[in-house]
């Protein structure tokens, strides 16, 4: 355990390079897993998110690149999501400087020949499995040289069925060498599967995965549906910091982001049928606060680090109780305080209890006020003076006198 990065065994300039972005003091799983990769042992870690694993692998990462002599591609971290691939490569050109090469990406949703012109020359590759499967397949990238394997967000890789791939990435990488697991929660099925990848790890395990921090402050608010939109309003109008809102869909995210804009809300959105380049743009604006809110499916909740997260707010519940933990976690991150709120409506009510009791816990419930205003939807369609009742399901429907209406879900 260390108590300052002045205390790691590392040399001068990465010392130089951390006192340069002002990293001084050691989060308790950079404090263990740090020494522990210096060492060049394997290394299984879980903690919960928010805690600052990606600077845990990046340090010994970069003073192994520093230090000792190689080429091609000697070090490969795999992660989930391209944000988060994207994310692990600023925190890692914060610590190179001029002395290490950039690092190679290897996502979706960016230009290939770019990414393949990087790869050519690159020690370091932070790539997701999906694409980085499809570049060795090709021929356009080797693995031969590769001296440590960073598997980062594992259990969510596996959550996104990337088993597959990472077994034939794995494979095109040497049998000796370090692999390094970082993970926010390690099931026995998931730590059964892991133990392939690993040699003798040391374990690190710090706090309760299943938890939300203690720097959280979790509050549920029952309310009507049609009384969800106004509830959002007050709690953003009383928020000065970012926040960001978590909904069930893509579609859902669409609509929102459009109520929040018409209400005069600087609101961005995230999900996965925005193209990389709106992806990336949402997250910078949200980073910089240029756009405060952000609205986003969970393809946010695991991976995404932006600093100072005011608000967490679950406008939808999620579908799986552990999402909920991963949502959570992105306030109250390296020690912050934040505030996570979770909407319920009536008929939530019996699947909120079965999400509590699930992750065993007991959140404080709020009043949401009885004076929230009603949000208008559209109504019945009215044919001759009576209602025509319509479904999700329908395409078309016959109405009296033979006229046609054709009905698109909202």
């Amino acid at each position: 355990m260390i108590h300052n990065f002045s205390e790691l065994p590392i040399s001068k300039y990465l010392a130089e390079r951390l006192l340069a972005n002002n990293f001084q003091t050691p989060t308790p799983v950079q404090s263990s897993a740090i020494p522990a990769a210096l060492s060049g042992s394997d290394l299984l870690a879980t903690a919960q998110t928010g805690t600052g694993k990606t600077l845990a692998f990046l340090i010994p990462l970069a003073e192994r690149l520093l230090t000792t002599p190689g080429t091609g591609v000697r070090a490969l971290v795999l992660v989930p999501t391209r944000e988060l691939a994207i994310q692990v490569q600023q925190q890692y050109e914060q610590l190179r400087g001029k002395k290490l090469r950039s690092a190679a990406l290897a996502i979706g949703g960016a230009s290939e020949r770019q990414q393949i012109a990087a790869l050519r020359t690159a020690s370091l590759v932070i790539a997701t499995p999906g694409r980085l499967e499809d570049f060795l397949r090709r021929g356009l990238v080797k693995l031969s040289t590769t001296e440590v394997l960073v598997l980062d967000e594992a259990d969510r890789m596996l959550d996104m069925g990337f088993l597959p791939a990472i077994r034939r990435i794995v494979s095109a990488v040497p049998r000796q060498r370090q692999t390094l697991c970082f993970s926010a929660t390690l099931d026995p099925a998931v730590a059964h599967i892991v133990s392939d990848f690993v040699r003798n790890p040391q374990r690190i395990a710090l706090g309760s995965t299943s938890k939300p921090a203690a720097s959280v402050k979790l509050q549920a608010f029952e309310v009507a549906s049609n009384q969800r939109l106004s509830l959002l309003i007050r709690l953003l109008d009383g928020e000065d910091g970012r926040s960001l809102i978590f909904v069930r869909t893509k579609r859902g995210a669409d609509r929102l982001t459009r109520q929040l804009q018409q209400k005069g809300f600087r609101a961005g959105m995230l999900h996965g049928d925005r193209s990389q380049s709106q992806r990336n743009a949402a997250l910078a604006m949200f980073q910089d606060g240029t756009v405060p809110i952000l609205v986003a499916t969970d393809v946010a909740s695991r991976g995404i680090h932006v600093d100072d997260v005011a608000h967490v707010i679950n406008y939808d519940l999620p579908q799986l109780a552990e999402d909920l933990i991963h949502r959570v976690g992105r306030t109250g991150r390296i020690g912050a305080e934040g505030i996570a709120s979770v909407f319920v409506t009536h008929q939530e009510r019996a699947e909120f209890r079965t999400l509590e009791r699930t992750l065993g816990l007991k959140i404080e419930k709020v009043l949401a006020g009885d004076d929230l205003a009603v949000e208008e939807r559209s109504g019945p369609v009215i044919v001759q003076g009576a209602p025509v009742q319509m479904t999700p399901s329908s395409k078309m429907v016959r109405l009296p006198g033979e006229v046609f209406q054709r009905y698109a879900a909202v």
